[in-house]
């Protein structure tokens, strides 16, 4: 009998369907052992060497697990491949004396694939384990030295991470851009022409040859000015360009831009879309869900042109697959990227325990069939007009040939011009001067905070959801109409760690902390130089800050003027672990606490255009999908229901284009 141990029992019952009676599949439910909770379970003066221990939660499954391998006649240990399952089957073979464990890894959990593992064994590889262990106990030793610091310096109950405070610096530096920001009014001019009865758009781009500059038309006065010279002026087609552009389809999901789609296409919560992928892999519906890799193999990309050919006919397949170069210099984890398992199960196919997780296999599904397809052909037509000084353009274009689009969809506006010959002289319907604000930059969504992290090399692909995880539960950021918004506590603590720890939350010194684990994994540095360069002056600078940071500094005491309605002592406001509140000075004699009155709804300064009596106010959306959304709002509310999702200080800018018919709080 032989032995196969996975770290999960999803993960052993669908490996169980293709072994035979002479293996028996148990799982260790994930890590067998771990540091322990209440120290910080590392000899710093021993070279950082770890202290695991086996908890309680996992005491019966290690007796039992040995008890299994004194049985068998030899023992396999498949965890995942990445540098996690990899340690796992490093702590069952030390735990669990496996000294003659054989390692086996696959990228998919099917037949061919566990066959193949099983004719070519390995052994556990200790330089990923290196790095695994190394990522663990320098997060160990930020967490755990920090976060006293915080507690001690700003209120119990906080915690400080190593990537999670970056991903919390540039959420805060966004804020802040947002709040600085000052909207700069600019002016476009647009021509609508008309030709053999059809209208369409011209667009102002040069004055006497010089093309113009986005905001270079700064004020009301001056569009009136162009407007007008341009009414006087005679319209003539003066070039047409008309070409074929391609657009090709995007490589297929690695675990970022998976959670990046799945967040826009789908609503899914990082998080939840690593939930659901872990199941579909588990089930044997996609290849492995934790990896940087856009390669595929040679099996699966035939299988694509085959299902292309019989499905979609010869048009819409390869002569030769398309191989995609991915961005990161040491793609560690995996092989290659996220896709089905076998291109032929559709996503009506699969059995699911919930409709989500046939969503997300169906994204997955349709990027993988569409990166072996062919471009979209596109044909564009762009119109030169001259009116006397100046220059317009006019641009349409149309699809020819769908392509990858016809298996992935994407927002394409078809945009058709008149039939035109050059020197033709359209006639001019109306010429129009469109006022603009720049914007400031958006927040970020969970989609644009991963991709962001990505570009900066921060984290890995099993870190974003935990990072984006953390930062919420911590209280450190909300999320408000789907974007990142810190806290008052997220901004304190964001502020203490950029002034007294630049290095915790410097995000090059961050990217470069990740380039040394990837150097540890692939055995060309040593873990414990890694972590002794970091903590070393990490620790140092720390001693230092207790003596120097005093609390009433970073947390100046705010009095009021109301009184404890218990002793008629002065009320003061005081941080919590969740923020502000209002407290009695006379503490701890004296406990009683309260919560800050909310602040009215913010007056824009106009008047209801419904009722004409109240004042608009600026409100935010408390319930539904649109919950967190700024809307403005009627200030005689419920007695006048005007709302609207456009700010009337600035109509220029379409609505947003919501779901809900209206604003509603």
């Amino acid at each position: 009998m032989q032995l196969v141990i996975v770290e999960s029992p999803t993960k052993a019952k669908t490996i169980s369907k293709f072994l035979g009676k002479g293996y028996k599949i148990e799982s260790s439910y994930g890590h067998i052992r771990d540091l322990p909770k209440s120290t910080l379970g590392i000899e710093v003066e021993k070279n950082f060497e770890p202290k695991y221990i086996v908890p309680v939660k996992s005491k019966k499954v290690v007796k039992q697990l040995k008890a299994d391998a004194q049985k068998s006649d030899s023992v396999i240990l498949a965890t995942d491949e990445d540098r996690e399952g990899e340690a796992i089957a490093w702590h069952l073979k030390e735990l669990l004396g496996l000294d003659k464990a054989k390692r086996i890894v696959f990228h998919e959990i099917t037949q061919s694939a566990i066959e193949n593992a099983l004719k070519n064994p390995r052994t556990i590889d200790e330089h990923l384990v290196d790095a695994q262990q190394a990522r663990r106990i320098l997060d160990r030793l930020v967490g755990y030295k920090l976060s006293p610091f915080l507690w001690k310096k700003i209120v119990r109950g906080l915690s400080a991470g190593r990537v999670q405070s970056v991903a919390l610096r540039l959420i805060v530096e966004r804020e802040q851009e947002i709040r600085n920001f000052k909207p700069e009014e600019y002016w476009t001019i647009t021509a609508v022409l008309n030709k053999s009865g059809m209208s369409f758009e011209a667009n102002l781009v040069s004055i006497d040859g010089k093309t113009l500059d986005k905001f270079e038309i700064k004020t009301e006065d001056d569009a009136k000015k162009i407007t007008k010279e341009l009414e006087k002026e005679k319209f003539q087609i003066a070039s047409i360009e008309k070409k074929i552009v391609q657009r090709n389809p995007l490589a297929p999901f690695i675990t970022s831009t998976l959670q990046q789609e799945a967040a826009k296409r789908l609503g899914f919560s990082a998080k939840k879309t690593m939930f659901l992928s872990q199941r579909l892999y588990e089930n044997g519906h996609i290849t492995y869900m934790r990896t940087d890799s856009v390669n595929l193999s040679k099996e699966s990309v035939a299988a694509a042109q085959d299902w292309l050919t019989k499905e979609l006919g010869s048009d819409y397949a390869l002569s030769a697959p398309r191989v995609f170069k991915g961005k990161s210099k040491l793609a560690q984890e995996a092989h290659e990227a996220i896709r089905p398992t076998n291109v032929f199960t559709a996503p009506e196919g699969i059995k699911v325990e919930e409709e989500a997780e046939r969503k997300l296999y169906k994204l997955i599904w349709q990027r993988f069939v569409a990166s072996q397809m062919p471009p979209a052909k596109i044909s564009t037509t762009a119109l030169e007009v001259e009116a006397g000084k100046y220059g317009l353009r006019a641009s349409g274009q149309e699809i020819v040939f769908d392509g990858y689009l016809k298996i992935w969809p994407q927002k394409f506006s078809t945009k058709e011009l008149p039939s035109v010959e050059k020197g033709d002289v359209p006639e001019v319907e109306v010429i129009r001067p469109d006022q603009h604000f720049t914007e400031p930059p958006p927040r970020f969504s969970e989609a644009s905070l991963i991709k962001i992290l990505e570009e900066y090399g921060i984290g890995r692909p099993s870190t974003y959801a935990p990072i984006i995880s953390v930062i919420q539960s911590r209280n450190y950021v909300i999320k408000e109409g789907g974007k990142f918004v810190p806290t008052p506590m997220g901004e304190l603590v964001n502020k203490v760690l950029t002034e007294h720890f630049p290095t915790i939350v410097d995000v090059e010194f961050t990217a470069k902390m990740e380039e040394e684990l990837d150097e540890v994994a692939a055995g060309k540095e040593k873990w414990q130089k890694v972590i002794g360069d970091f903590y070393v002056p990490f620790s140092k600078n720390l001693e230092e800050k207790y003596g120097e940071v005093s609390k009433k500094e970073l947390l100046p005491e705010e009095t009021t003027d109301e009184k404890c309605e218990k002793c008629g002592k002065p009320m003061v406001i005081k941080y919590g672990r969740f923020g502000k509140f209002m407290a009695c000075s006379g503490f701890p004699e004296c406990k009683t606490t309260k919560q800050l009155p909310k602040e009215p709804p913010k007056s824009i300064g106009l008047k209801c255009e419904k009722c004409g009596e109240g004042e608009i106010v600026e409100r935010r959306v408390t319930r539904g999908r649109a919950k967190g959304k700024i809307f403005w709002g009627c200030g005689r509310y419920p007695k006048c229901d005007y709302a609207s999702w456009t700010d009337p200080r600035n109509p220029a800018p379409e609505a947003s284009k919501e779901k809900d018919s209206q604003p509603s709080e």
